[in-house]
């Protein structure tokens, strides 16, 4: 994912702990704020509570991975926080990636019609 995309300075994380508004889901947890710009920015918390470090980068990667199938068709200008649950140690790509889509939904950021990733 390009640099300017990403969350990555505790600030940013801050703020959207503040003044986000947070989703849940078994998996994962969402957490968004609007960011004043034109593109999204996303971060992913994977604590060591997920396992080894191959574990929790593996959780990383399919989390990114989803984000970028979806960003084509989200409303741009927020800042998006994904935080794994424990309970997503377990799981298979396809689970975090349904996982990833239906918290976007309920979030309200779809913005396409018609086409669906899952």
């Amino acid at each position: 994912m390009q640099r300017h995309l990403r969350l990555r300075r505790k600030e940013d994380f801050d703020h959207l702990r503040k003044t986000g508004r947070v989703w849940r889901h078994p998996l994962l947890i969402l957490s968004v704020a609007p960011n004043g710009l034109t593109h999204n920015r996303y971060g992913y918390v994977t604590s060591k509570q997920l396992g080894t470090a191959v574990a929790r980068n593996r959780i990383r990667r399919w989390l990114r991975e989803a984000v970028r199938h979806a960003d084509p068709h989200l409303m741009q200008g927020h800042d998006m926080a994904f935080i794994a649950r424990r309970s997503m140690a377990g799981e298979v790509h396809g689970a975090v990636h349904e996982a990833v889509m239906a918290s976007l939904r309920q979030a309200g950021l779809w913005a396409s019609r018609g086409e669906d990733l899952l």
